[in-house]
Parts: C-alpha cells; structure tokens; sequence
C-alpha cells in the first residue's frame, strides 16, 4: 500500500536504539534452589507452571454465581482457586471483562486470594499475576488508579524521563494490588496507518525514538518490581489485519525490519526486560514456513535467542486469537510454542485441552522433560526476583498508600500536557478564551470509554472546559452520526459562541465529515480533537484548529481541554506522519509537526 511504503521509506534510516541501564534486582532464590524445587515436582505440576490463565470472579474462592457458571462452561472449575488446585497453572491474567477488576481492594484480595490457594497445595508456588495495563485505549484497571495517557501520546511527547516515570508510578500501583507482570511496553513501530490493533498503542513510527520510549519504560516498572513485557515480537507495526481476528502478513524484508522492527526489542533486550511477548503474525523473510512467529523456532529461537541474546521469559499472546488457529488445532499450538522456545503459554481457549497436549507430548517423546524444566527454571526466575517467593501477601494499607494517591494523579496530569499535538491553528484561533467565546458546544464521537475512566468524552470536555471558565454542553452525536443527528447538533450549534468536535477515526465515507462540514458552514468558530488516530486531519482540511489527544482516556482530554482554554501551551509533536487524503504517497504532516502558541 502507497501509504505504508512512504512511511517505511521515510523511516528506514532510523536503526540506533539507546540502551537505558536498569537497576540490578536481588535474585532471590538462586539457579541452585530453584532447580531443586523443580526436580521434586510431578510432571503435570511442570506442565501446570507454563500456563497462564483467565479465571472469572472478583474473589479466588467465592465469586458471583454468574462467574461460577461461566468457570465451568470455560475451564471446568468453579474458581480461581479450584483452577490452581486442579492444573497448578504458574500464572493467571486478570480483565475487567472477568470481573477481577472492580476495586483496588477487591483486587488485592483476589491477588491475595490466588496466592493462598496455590502456597496452600504440596509443593506450592507463588503465582505470577499479570495484566494488559498499556495506559490509553488499553487498561484492565480503572479509576480510582493512575491512569496514563497511551504510548503514542508519550510517543507526542518524546520525553524518556515521562516514560520512564510512567512505568515506575504504574507499576508501583500494580504491585500495590498483587499484580506483578504487565504486558507493555508495546514495541511495535507502527508505520502503517490503516493498522487496525496496534494504532495509538504503539508510540510511534520512528524505530529510534520508539526503542529510547520503551526502554525507559521498563526501567520503570522494572524498578517498582514489576516485570515489563516487550511485545508483539518479531513486531506488529505493519499490519493491516487484526490478529485477533485473522492472521496477519508482514512483507518486510529482513533489512527491514533490522532498519524498523528490530530496534525497539534490542533495546528492551539491552534495558534488561523481564518477558517478551509474541506475536501471532507470518514473517516470511524471518520464517518461510508459513508458521504464525508464537509457533516459529526460527523466529523465537535463532532470532530471539541466538541472534539477539535474550535469555528472559517468552510469553504467547492469547491463544485464543484467530492469528496462531489458523494452521493448527488447538491441541497442536501449545506444544509448538514450546517447541519454537516459548515459556508461557497465554489463556489458551480450552486449558484442558491444551495442558493435556502438553502432558502428552512429554510421555510420547514429542517434547523432553528437560525442555519442560527450562522453561519452568526461567519462570521461576522471574517469580525470585519479584520476590514472591519471599513475599507473596499485599495489604489494603498498601493499597491506601499507593494507588490513586495526589502525587501520582498529578504526574499522570503533567505528563499528558506535554503530549497534545496541535496539528492546525489557521488564523490564531486557539487558544478559546471565555470572554470571547463563552458558551461552547461539546459534539462528537463517544466511543465506548476505556476501562474505568468516567466518559463519555464529549462529557469530559465539556466538564473540564467548564471548568475553565467557560459554559460548555455536551452533545454526543457518534461515529456514524445520522442527518437527524446532524441537523441536532446544528442547530444547537446556532445558540454557541463556538463548537469543539472529537473525531474518531474518520475515514472518506464516514458521515463525520459531513458534520464538521455543516457545523463549519454555520460560520461558528471549530475546533476538532482526533480522539484516537491523529490521521483525522487529513479528512478534514478545513478546520482551522485541530489538535491530537491521541486517546479518549480523561487524563488525556482534560490535558487538551487545557490546551483549548491556553491554560498549557502545547508541546506535543507528531510520532507518526499523516498522509495526504488525496494522495497517499505523499505527506501532510511528517514526524515531529507540531505547533504552539505564540509566547
């Protein structure tokens, strides 16, 4: 795709990655010990250590009836602690959709919960808790945590320090409530815009500034304790099929992705990363098998191992994603994940299946006992040096002190004032001041909220903006706003002063753009926010003020609520370039457009 090719050739030269150092961690338990729990576990207690699992219910031994039921459809247990005493699974992955998430007590108790159901069994281990707490559009816990703004917003921002800041209140906050493995950084370089999974999760499209961005990320979290998770390797920037629901294809050469995917994972690799998470996509120039990357030794272990010298924890995306069933059953694909040099095999969609495969291939020779313990010894490992053999237990008067705390809502606060971009500003139009424009209108798309922010967006700006000094209203009109909502939204626009739009995702077809040309059309100042994809703009090239959040997280809409009212100046500079509408191949805005206000 023209697009696609223009970015990959704008970014080819960028291959550095500078190293950010990492503090040394207390190994805990050394190679000695831990190998001599595992020569006294049973076989299925090995095969249990490898998988890590979803579970429903707010508590690991008394969860609502509803979860109790959806346990037994799913996993054949009743709950989390029926789950452990039954495969003696080394990890279990917490979602808001599984109702584990509610509050941050409840989740310290169900962390704690988990724990004492597995160090109660003969042989018992810690378990290593994990989330996907990327920040931006992807977050399993909400309010009343921290809530950042997304990589690509970071990525706006540029600053290694904020990055690194990031991952050091947010993984502190983590540990607060048992969880100890979060699955970011994301090290995709996203260089195609149409992608449809990574987008504003990635923080951008510059394969150096990306590596610096996720290596200080992990230094962060790593120094609270919690194990950072590049991912998706061997890199799922160039795709323009979702993995979750089909099997993508990266074209790239292996020069190419050297020059654009590598980077980021070098850096992590060097930054002293605890886990690296794969990625269910072909690389034909890196394995022409055919084989999705999770499944491929070439990839996982000439690449990962060998070539690049990573000697941590590999864990799976979810097994449960079209991109790694295409090809085999789901019997076949955890033994080959082990067998391509895999650690953690991740929420397979039938663990009884899956872990019988396991067992199975070990007894019939398919798979060694000694591969089995190599895996264990790394996860173990990692369980050590988060000291969860030695402390294992959190408290509420923990939680208290850390999660949600003043200091840490206002460094979130801080660093989104440096991440909005201001991509258009024809005229001097911004910054809006209350005495020129004092009633303002709030419309827009309100894609659902991500988790535990309060929503929906044209409701958070319209409060922060009142907040500010000026009357605003809000009107959701959505992404596909229809001619009744858009004569609605134009003729409240007739009783304002001015009008504040949140495009998301607007593409040629999309009825969006007959918004903002009829709410232009009333002569109305308008300003429009891009609440996710800052590529809104090249739709829409006659609003004379437009701005990038990057995210529809409140942080992140307040901060350009800021921006809008000339509170902040904006700092923020484009991570990714913006092609133009009418011709792909050529660029509206590059890497690094960004302006400001006058001083």
């Amino acid at each position: 795709m023209p697009s696609r090719r223009t970015v990959l050739a704008a970014t080819a030269g960028a291959t550095a990655a500078l190293a950010v150092g990492t503090d040394a961690r207390a190994d805990g338990l050394g190679d000695k010990k831990l190998r001599s729990l595992i020569s006294r576990m049973t076989l299925q207690e090995k095969v249990g250590q490898l998988f890590v699992m979803r579970v429903y219910g707010h508590s690991a031994t008394a969860p609502d009836q509803a979860d109790i039921d959806a346990n037994l459809k799913e996993i054949g247990v009743r709950t989390a602690a029926e789950l452990i005493a039954k495969y003696r699974v080394g990890g279990i992955i917490y979602f808001a959709w599984a109702h584990n998430t509610r509050d941050p007590h409840q989740i310290a108790d169900l962390s704690n919960g988990i724990q004492k159901a597995s160090l109660g069994l003969p042989r018992g281990l810690p378990v290593l808790v994990s989330t996907d707490q990327e920040h931006g559009i992807v977050a399993r816990v909400g309010r009343p945590a921290t809530l950042f703004p997304g990589a690509m917003a970071v990525g706006a921002g540029g600053s290694r320090a904020d990055a690194r800041t990031l991952g050091r209140i947010a993984g502190k906050e983590l540990r607060a409530i048992g969880i100890r493995q979060d699955y970011t950084p994301v090290a995709d370089v996203n260089v195609n815009p149409a992608n449809p999974v990574i987008g504003v999760r990635s923080f951008g499209a510059d394969p150096t500034a990306v590596a610096g961005l996720v290596a200080a990320e992990t230094v962060g979290y790593q120094r609270s304790s919690v194990a950072a998770t590049a991912k998706h390797f061997p890199g799922h920037g160039d795709t323009a099929v979702d993995s979750h629901y089909g099997f993508p294809v990266i074209t790239h050469t292996r020069a190419e992705w050297d020059a654009l995917d590598a980077p980021p994972f070098r850096a992590a690799i060097r930054a002293g990363i605890d886990s690296i998470m794969t990625a269910h996509i072909m690389v034909p120039a890196l394995d022409d098998s055919g084989d999705p990357a999770t499944l491929s030794r070439p990839i996982l272990t000439g690449i990962l191992r060998e070539e690049l010298g990573y000697d941590g924890v590999v864990v799976t995306d979810s097994l449960g994603m079209e991109g790694v069933r295409t090809k085999y059953g789901d019997d076949r694909v955890p033994v080959l994940a082990l067998k391509a040099g895999v650690d953690q095999l991740l929420n397979p969609p039938d663990l009884d299946l899956a872990w019988n495969a396991v067992l199975t291939a070990v007894r019939e020779g398919e798979l060694t006992e000694a591969r089995l313990d190599e895996s264990i010894l790394r996860v173990l490992r990692l369980k050590a040096r988060l000291r969860l053999f030695d402390d294992p237990y959190v408290s509420h008067r923990g939680v208290d002190r850390t999660v949600g705390v003043r200091a840490h809502l206002a460094a979130a606060d801080r660093i989104a004032d440096r991440t909005t971009t201001l991509l258009v500003n024809e005229g001097g139009l911004l910054p809006l001041s209350p005495a020129e424009h004092p009633k303002l209108l709030v419309v827009g798309a309100d894609p659902a909220s991500p988790s535990g922010t309060t929503g929906p967006p044209t409701g958070v700006l319209a409060g922060a903006l009142t907040e500010l000094g000026f009357t605003a209203t809000a009107l959701s009109t959505g992404t596909a706003p229809s001619a009744a909502t858009i004569a609605r939204a134009v003729a409240a626009a007739e009783g304002a002063d001015a009008v504040v739009v949140g495009t998301y995702n607007v593409s040629a077809a999309s009825s969006q753009r007959t918004l903002v040309q009829q709410l232009l059309a009333t002569g109305k100042p308008v300003v429009a926010v891009a609440v996710r994809n800052p590529y809104d703009v090249a739709q829409l090239p006659d609003v004379r003020g437009y701005l990038a959040s990057y995210s529809w997280t409140d942080v992140e809409l307040r901060a350009a609520a800021r921006v809008i009212a000339g509170e902040v100046a904006p700092t923020g500079r484009l991570p990714v370039p913006v092609q133009r509408a009418d011709d792909p191949t050529r660029v509206l805005y590059p890497i690094g457009h960004g302006l400001s206000y006058p001083a």
